[in-house]
């Protein structure tokens, strides 16, 4: 049987900048590489994150590294409380995101708000009492 193994990966114009956000700002597990390395891993329950500069994924990509506006894709994060919500999003803002909505009673019955990496990708922080979507 083959192994498999899902990874997001997201272009970012500063990869210094962004390494210290996701490790310092949101207390993600690094993976270690070589100090030179054009990429940094790091890992998740049941995937990976990916960064790697903006236009060289456009380009091994085959695309255009010019864009703005909703790009159609949200990454998500889920806590096991509102307080939890709320806290990784302050969490996030002294990094560096941006607020984009603050957390809320959701119409399907949880919790969530939305910040914008240094990057500008849009990352929900959700607390869904209803399913939980890693292992325990």
């Amino acid at each position: 049987m083959q192994s498999r193994i899902s990874m997001i990966t997201l272009g970012v114009r500063n990869l210094d900048k962004a390494i210290r956000f996701y490790q310092q700002g949101l207390g993600l597990p690094r993976r270690p590489m070589p100090e030179d390395a054009p990429v940094a891993f790091f890992e998740l329950n049941g995937t990976w994150l990916g960064l790697f500069g903006h236009d060289d994924l456009a380009d091994d990509a085959g695309v255009s590294p010019q864009g703005s506006g909703f790009r159609g894709v949200t990454l998500a994060h889920n806590v096991d409380s509102p307080q939890e919500v709320d806290q990784l999003l302050k969490q996030a803002q002294a990094a560096g995101a941006t607020l984009v909505k603050i957390g809320q009673p959701t119409d399907w019955g949880g919790y969530s708000g939305y910040f914008a990496d240094p990057d500008g990708h849009l990352w929900e922080v959700a607390c869904n009492p209803h399913f939980w979507v890693g292992p325990r």
